[in-house]
């Protein structure tokens, strides 16, 4: 990747888009008495991009990635989550008879954010038990394939990818195989966990994932409601203004920045996000409008 200066374009409205992970828990963001099915419309007055989780558990029928982009205005984009079964995640039987069956159902499932130009990439968050190996490169390099031409960003959750070995060689590989780096803001807490690397690989999208710092919540696995307190935590002000010299420099580097806030167990991803946008002084132009006629 040729280098770029550490400085960041004008109109950062245009590159930094921050949003947060789902639509449905943001309590903060709904008047009351908001229909569940309304959400989405509401969200996008506030927010220009949104993660889609709920294409992790199953892989969701056309007919909802339609609603989705008739509820959200035409600059709005989605970073949309892997199938659990495409990313060694899932623990049951998967419905599918190959890989290629269900990959070939889960790309079926985008076309309607493809058709629309609403498609930022598909994240693919591998497990804390997928390693640096010959095997799981394999793995990285037949997943592209079955994408295609899909945008597709990668998110580790193993310290072996960025050990002082392997940490260039694993980038290298990302930017040769046209992986979009997902950067993660997470508790530094062993072998399950990964380092800040502010490195793009893809001269169009850089990711950026906040897990919040909960050390002590992030690996015990034994304690009642494990996932919930694993993203209990609310960034300060000052870890906030840490991260925002941090996305200018990224801005420099990527055609698009994609933000999104993922610490929600306690309701602090819209703040989070709002306060971030506030910091960096971003107004975006063409969401939805603030006041929508719902009922």
């Amino acid at each position: 990747m040729s280098s770029m200066p550490d400085t960041p374009q004008s109109g950062l409205e245009s590159i930094i888009h921050i949003g947060v992970t789902g639509w449905g828990d943001h309590e903060l963001l709904y008047p009351a008495g908001t229909r569940e099915k309304d959400k989405l419309k509401v969200y996008a007055s506030h927010f220009p991009v949104v993660e889609v989780d709920s294409s992790f558990y199953a892989i969701q029928p056309p007919k909802n990635f339609e609603k989705w982009v008739n509820d959200t205005p035409d600059r709005f984009g989605f970073v949309v989550k892997a199938y659990q079964g495409m990313t060694g995640h899932a623990r049951g039987e998967i419905p599918f008879s190959s890989m290629k069956e269900m990959f070939a159902a889960f790309k079926e499932s985008l076309k309607p954010l493809l058709e629309a130009g609403k498609l930022k990439a598909v994240l693919f968050q591998y497990p804390p038990w997928f390693e640096c190996k010959r095997e799981s490169v394999a793995i990285l390099r037949a997943t592209k394939e079955l994408m295609e031409d899909i945008p597709v960003a990668l998110e580790f959750r193993h310290q072996s990818w960025f050990t002082r070995q392997m940490e260039a060689k694993t980038l290298s590989f990302m930017e040769r195989e046209g992986w979009i780096h997902a950067i993660c803001d997470e508790p530094q807490a062993g072998e399950g966990s990964v380092p800040v690397i502010l490195r793009p690989t893809h001269p169009r999208l850089t990711l950026v994932r906040f897990h919040g710092r909960n050390v002590q919540g992030w690996n015990n696995k034994g304690q009642p409601n494990w996932r919930d307190v694993r993203y209990l935590y609310r960034y300060s002000r000052e870890e906030l203004l840490e991260w925002k010299a941090k996305l200018l420099r990224l801005a420099a580097r990527s055609e698009e920045v994609i933000v999104l806030f993922n610490n929600n167990s306690g309701g602090d991803a819209a703040p989070n996000a709002k306060e971030m946008i506030d910091l960096l002084g971003i107004t975006y132009a063409g969401l939805a409008p603030r006041q929508l006629e719902l009922f």
